[in-house]
């Protein structure tokens, strides 16, 4: 596998950013010695270990880096379905959503894209309504249907198009092909949902859907938005074939789709009763937790590129 040097600078580049924190943290921790800074220790820490497993999945091959992010689409429904409530009918009905994730990444694997665009919302769609009415029992049937099929939307399909982006050649992106253009997304996401939470620690004091996310403000959101745009100007021309002026506008597409993909996942989890989805990467919660936005940019930025650019 050709590995473009872009690539490359580009992950030195988010390595020397998380070694600038951890120095940060240590010197904070060092000259503020009664604060409390466990919390943000614990989130560097699995920095380090998300990056390092995103790294290796994307320069190795195609075939294992789809593997792998077929592996977080698993967990993040596994997740998903945990926090639901289910009835004890539904766990036949479980089994095929769960099989749906082999069967639509197989799709990105051979790079089947019709097939890959209409699996889930038309075939699964139409089945699992269908394997829900043999097993008889209609008690609970419409709610249970709706919550399996949205979480088979966001965590199977939604997700799924930030793999398929993988199979997107060098043609269209002469800067790293499919690759870079998993970075350069998943870099702005992430980078996004952390900007917002410190633009809003540090400025935010207007609430703007306090019922739904008491911690979302208009500063935060509008400064993670801007931060955002700025990155995406900076690196999207080294990573993908937009100019300045096209990077602008995917800034700003990528900014605003994070912020709403995060606060509808704090709608579902403020329904639930929960603060976080899950507890497996310390100081972020759950897998949902970090995919949130994600499932909102993913299938807004690949579109974005098959229009103009493939």
């Amino acid at each position: 596998m050709n590995i473009h040097p872009n690539l490359i600078y580009s992950m030195s580049g988010i390595i020397g950013f998380l070694v600038l924190s951890t120095a940060t943290n240590g010197i904070l921790k060092w000259r503020f010695p009664t604060r409390n800074f466990n919390e943000v220790s614990q989130r560097i820490k699995s920095w380090w270990i998300l990056a390092g497993l995103f790294f290796l999945a994307l320069l190795s091959t195609q075939k294992i880096a789809i593997v792998f992010f077929g592996l977080i689409s698993f967990l993040a429904l596994k997740e998903y379905f945990s926090i639901i409530e289910t009835r004890r009918a539904d766990r036949r009905v479980l089994f095929w959503a769960y099989l749906a994730i082999p069967l639509q990444y197989s799709l990105v694997w051979y790079e089947w894209y019709n097939m890959f665009i209409i699996f889930v919302p038309v075939y699964m769609f139409l089945f699992l309504p269908l394997r829900m009415v043999l097993i008889g029992d209609t008690d609970g049937f419409l709610k249970s249907i709706g919550t399996i099929q949205w979480g088979l939307m966001m965590m199977v399909f939604c997700l799924g198009h930030y793999a398929y982006l993988l199979v997107l050649g060098s043609d269209g992106n002469p800067n790293g092909g499919g690759p870079a253009l998993v970075l350069f997304l998943v870099m702005t996401t992430q980078l996004n949902d952390v900007a917002q939470f410190l633009w809003g620690k540090t400025l935010g004091k207007r609430k703007i859907i306090p019922k739904v996310s008491p911690g979302k403000t208009w500063a935060g959101m509008i400064g993670g938005v801007a931060t955002t745009t700025l990155l995406s100007c900076a690196v999207g021309p080294f990573l993908t074939p937009m100019s300045w002026q096209m990077s602008l506008f995917a800034g700003l597409l990528i900014g605003l789709c994070g912020f709403i993909g995060d606060v509808v996942m704090s709608a579902v989890k403020r329904d639930l009763g929960i603060k976080d989805s899950g507890a497996l990467i310390p100081g972020h919660g759950g897998v949902l937790d970090r995919v949130d936005s994600l499932m909102y940019t993913a299938p807004v930025f690949l579109h974005f590129m098959l229009y103009f650019y493939y």
